[in-house]
């Protein structure tokens, strides 16, 4: 004879129910991180308005941006150079934001060949973004905005088609 049976009935069908509430509320709590990660940063707007360098002289024509599908963007995007450096230069640029976004200077879209210029510091306004020294930019024909986390192409302009 078992030492302990259930029996069907009320007091059982309670302990599976709040069985139940309690396996859920575990596996929601991951859910629920991953969403907030990957969606909050959706509803965050920075605006910059960075001045173009002094004695700018522009290398390349200013490019449009293009958003990717579920990204949309607009603006444009040049290479500029001042006092030896140079820039990629953002104008009227406008993007989504998400998590772990990157600008870019790349040779191809699928960011397999870049240059990492830093994390997107403002999804609005104008924005410099400085190239390090000893880049060669006749070989890099995009600016990408790049999310890291996912590997997604948030939007991009082709530099070489402007």
């Amino acid at each position: 004879m078992p030492l302990f049976t259930l029996k069907p009935g009320r007091y059982n069908d309670r302990v599976k129910t709040k069985a139940l509430y309690i396996f859920g509320a575990i596996l929601m709590v991951p859910v629920l991180a991953l969403a907030y990660y990957g969606l909050s940063p959706l509803f965050i707007h920075i605006q910059a308005n960075e001045t173009a360098p002094v004695s700018a002289r522009e290398v390349t024509l200013p490019a449009q941006v293009i958003g990717t599908a579920g990204h949309p963007a607009s603006g444009t995007a040049r290479i500029v150079r001042a006092d030896g450096k140079a820039y990629v230069r953002y104008e009227n640029f406008k993007t989504l934001n998400g998590p772990d976004i990157r600008v870019y200077l790349a040779k191809d879209m699928e960011a397999m060949d870049f240059i990492d210029l830093g994390q997107v510091r403002a999804t609005e306004g104008n924005i410099n973004y400085e190239i390090p020294a000893g880049v060669d930019i006749a070989r890099y024909r995009y600016v990408l905005t790049w999310c890291k986390a996912f590997g997604v192409l948030f939007n991009y302009a082709d530099l070489a088609g402007a």
